[in-house]
């Protein structure tokens, strides 16, 4: 596929990742004093940056382990905001409602992606998602009620109208999954600090916006904030803004959120899955220098694994020595 698609972790409800592999009896004063070196550079975002994520533990246990170099660089990850993406097989209050408390104490919004549609990822990597049409409605309005009337980001259903347009999901599941998507937008838009970007693909996926623009409008695209770019994949700020503006355009306006957790050196030509090489892209920021991009975002969580390829542990899982890749190649 020339999508990347993000895989997806199952969450406990103080948002780690169940993959993770850092030591199972974590050192909160550790912890603590990792998070507190890097609450200027967190001030600093308006997003929220999760206290306890994977490559906090991951610092920790190389800083025990004489890793100090290598847990400096790692800060890249930690001190960053990053979202969160709420497991579709278990109630997703727990994780919304700890991410969204946690912003409130720090003033900040935190940045969610919904992730469930029904045939999700047409049986790929991240096959799965809500049993059935009224499941998912069921998530998504537990999802909406946990974020109550705080500062949140949602980013919806990462692929589920790119896999209209390019026919990966059956044709008799399209007007379902774009009416889902349209009570999705609604319901989470109910929230008064809430702000929807339904996910339209990236530059190299479908490579005409035009071939979004009615699928975003049945979807319900002009009740959302915007839309999303490059989630999970590699294109640049430049290519994918670009394209966004051409769609942007094409939809009357409408704004979008690119993005930029893996773009720091772009695409890998032909690889799509855990691709060497690729170094963190821009931190988050809505300061884009360009009006029509409302921030740009680490959407895919880096240091998750894309997949069981190139060595990496299944999809949406931490994985360390990737992480630090990334880290070791960003430019700062």
């Amino acid at each position: 596929m020339p999508r990347l698609i993000h895989g997806l972790a199952a969450l406990s409800v103080l948002g780690l990742i169940a993959g993770c592999s850092s030591t199972p009896d974590h050192d909160e004063a550790a912890i603590a004093g990792a998070a507190s070196k890097g609450e200027a550079a967190a001030a600093a975002s308006p997003f929220w940056v999760q206290p306890d994520s994977p490559a906090v533990q991951q610092i920790q246990q190389w800083q025990r382990q004489g890793r100090t170099e290598d847990a400096e660089l790692l800060k890249r990850i930690a001190e960053r905001p990053a979202a969160l993406w709420p497991a579709g097989e278990i109630d997703p209050t727990p994780l919304v409602g700890a991410a969204v408390a946690g912003a409130r104490r720090t003033g900040q919004t935190a940045v969610l992606v919904a992730y469930n549609i029904p045939h999700r990822d047409c049986g790929q990597h991240s096959r799965g998602g809500a049993a059935d049409a009224g499941a998912y409605r069921q998530w998504i309005g537990r999802f909406a009620d946990a974020i109550g009337d705080a500062k949140a980001l949602v980013v919806l259903e990462p692929d589920a109208v790119a896999h209209i347009v390019d026919g990966c999901t059956p044709g008799e599941l399209h007007t379902e999954r774009e009416q889902l998507l349209g009570e999705a937008i609604q319901r989470l838009k109910a929230q008064p600090g809430t702000k929807v970007y339904l996910d339209a693909g990236n530059p190299d996926w479908i490579r005409e916006p035009a071939k979004l623009v009615e699928p975003l409008r049945r979807a319900g695209i002009a009740h959302a904030d915007g839309f999303a770019l490059n989630v999970s994949n590699f294109q640049t700020n430049e290519v994918t803004t670009e394209y966004g503006l051409r769609l942007s355009r094409a939809l009357g306006g409408k704004h979008f959120v690119v993005d930029t957790s893996r773009n720091g050196n772009g695409p890998l030509p032909g690889a799509w899955c855990n691709p060497p090489g690729r170094a963190l892209g821009t931190p988050p920021t809505t300061d884009t220098g360009q009006p029509s991009v409302d921030a740009y975002l680490w959407v895919k969580r880096p240091g998750e694994s894309d997949g069981e390829c190139q060595g990496g542990p299944a999809a949406g899982r931490w994985w360390p020595e990737y992480a630090l890749g990334l880290a070791r190649n960003a430019a700062d």
